[in-house]
């Protein structure tokens, strides 16, 4: 069997209008050794269509019906094979070195995280960066208060995943739990590069980098949740 060395994963659901866009730039940077996860949640427009036509070995497709955006990345997470872990959302565009840039980090550290430049619809700049926009940080404390940990700019080595997987039920979203993990159990890397144009169009699955609509107290909770989760998981053995 072929030893995989990069497994990009990517959650989909209804992305048809950027897919392309995105997995060619993906596709591009890698190698014959790498492979594209897509764990799609049940699709009801062309996005499986516009896969399937790359023929391409490397795209492995997971059909599924979640309706959940954190459980579709844990699936497509569990599928992979490689010794590095690539997240990927279905309608950003990474720019042309980000792999080889994020790779090289790889070697030294158990989590990369890059910046990224924020687009709209029609793929303007809304923002230079995220990091600015975000307010991201390195301290563990701060990133339970804010998060830093944007799923589509982390990569990480697959060895992380037997403190990350499975994921428990009450975490906030995928990317809080896998960068707050990581970020107790192995060494981080925070970029300043911007490796990503990350869009934002009004309807994506995940609401990182918007401003948020939940309560003070269900925020208190979360937070409290993904305290236990940790204990439970790193201390516990949960």
């Amino acid at each position: 069997m072929k030893m995989v060395n990069i497994s990009v994963c990517m959650a989909t659901y209804n992305g048809s209008k950027y897919i392309k866009e995105q997995l060619d730039s993906i596709l591009m940077q890698l190698s014959d050794d790498d492979e594209v996860i897509v764990s799609d949640d049940g699709s009801i427009d062309n996005t499986l269509e516009i896969i399937k036509t790359y023929n391409d070995v490397r795209i492995k497709i997971f059909k599924n019906s979640f309706k959940n955006l954190i459980l579709n990345f844990e699936f497509a997470i569990s599928k992979a094979s490689g010794n590095y872990i690539f997240l990927s959302d279905q309608d950003d565009i990474w720019m042309g070195n980000k792999v080889s840039v994020m790779m090289k980090e790889l070697q030294s550290s158990d989590l990369v995280i890059t910046d990224a430049q924020i687009i709209d619809a029609k793929g303007e700049i809304l923002s230079e960066s995220y990091y600015e926009i975000n307010k991201s940080t390195r301290n563990f404390f701060s990133n339970l208060i804010i998060n830093s940990y944007l799923g589509c700019a982390l990569a990480y080595k697959a060895s992380m995943n037997s403190y990350i997987l499975p994921f428990p039920k009450s975490i906030p979203m995928h990317d809080i739990w896998i960068g707050n993990v990581i970020s107790l159990k192995g060494k981080m890397t925070f970029l300043d590069d911007k490796l990503i144009k990350y869009r934002r169009h009004g309807g994506n699955a995940s609401p990182t980098g918007e401003k948020s609509t939940f309560s003070f107290s269900y925020k208190i909770l979360y937070r409290v949740r993904l305290i236990n989760s940790l204990i439970n998981r790193l201390v516990l053995k949960k």
